[in-house]
């Protein structure tokens, strides 16, 4: 039997449904505490916590004395095209910061070797990085390559050139798809991207090819509070990506 989800944490969704719809765009002000706990039903103190943890995650700002109010303009990345993270941080004036967690040859299973065409067990790469924007986690980097495309992939320096540059060098990119989805974090996701357990996070999966072949398959994970995706379209135009991200 499934429990029931905690009040505040009802709150959250309910706020962050209004924000992530654009019925609450950035730096608009959000009801009160007080017409919240009338239209919920619930404690000051309930609502107290909900308002405090988006605050704290960076989804709202608070003024004393003056309201509560979405936060202003987020991180972003053009929805068409296949960047770099740290040229994005970069860009926006920020220090990037990369922290590795995982970096291992492993067999593949079947879930990862179906996305390459190889067979339950083939030899990948496996990359666990996270990347930060003046020390704030901003991109989680779980990857998978082909060494048959990267065969040094792993003998990189990740501090020094990150898995878009080395691949961009070693892999020109010929093709990509990638599929974009909200999902809510775990307790592991949140402690590593400094969010609460709960909070919505944007998922990018993304396989790109060089040389008629798959050459990595990436799931990347941002803090929906600091990122966003944008897109414009020409119709009738041919969209072509920047690279492998």
């Amino acid at each position: 039997m499934e429990t029931p989800k905690p009040h505040y944490l009802k709150l959250k969704q309910y706020i962050l449904r209004h924000i992530t719809n654009g019925d609450w765009p950035p730096l608009s002000r959000v009801p009160s505490e007080n017409d919240l706990v009338v239209k919920f039903g619930v404690s000051r103190m309930t609502v107290n916590r909900a308002l405090r943890e988006l605050s704290d995650s960076g989804v709202l700002t608070r003024v004393q004395g003056v309201g509560t109010f979405v936060a202003g303009p987020k991180a972003e990345s053009a929805m068409f095209e296949v960047r770099s993270i740290r040229e994005e941080i970069v860009a926006r004036g920020q220090v990037h910061s990369v922290q590795v967690l995982i970096g291992e040859a492993v067999a593949g299973r079947p879930a990862v070797t179906s996305q390459f065409g190889l067979e339950t067990g083939a030899e990948l790469f496996h990359t666990r990085l996270l990347h930060k924007a003046n020390g704030k986690p901003l991109q989680l980097e779980d990857r998978f390559v082909n060494p048959a495309s990267a065969p040094d992939y792993l003998g990189i320096d990740f501090q020094t050139e990150i898995p878009h540059q080395y691949l961009m060098r070693v892999a020109p990119l010929e093709r990509t798809e990638h599929v974009i989805e909200a999902e809510t974090a775990n307790k592991r996701l949140a402690a590593q991207l400094e969010i609460a357990e709960g909070d919505p996070v944007l998922v990018l999966t993304r396989r790109t090819w060089s040389r008629g072949q798959v050459v990595t398959w990436a799931r990347l994970t941002y803090p929906a509070s600091r990122y966003r995706f944008v897109g414009t379209f020409q119709v009738g135009a041919t969209i072509t990506p920047g690279g492998h991200a």
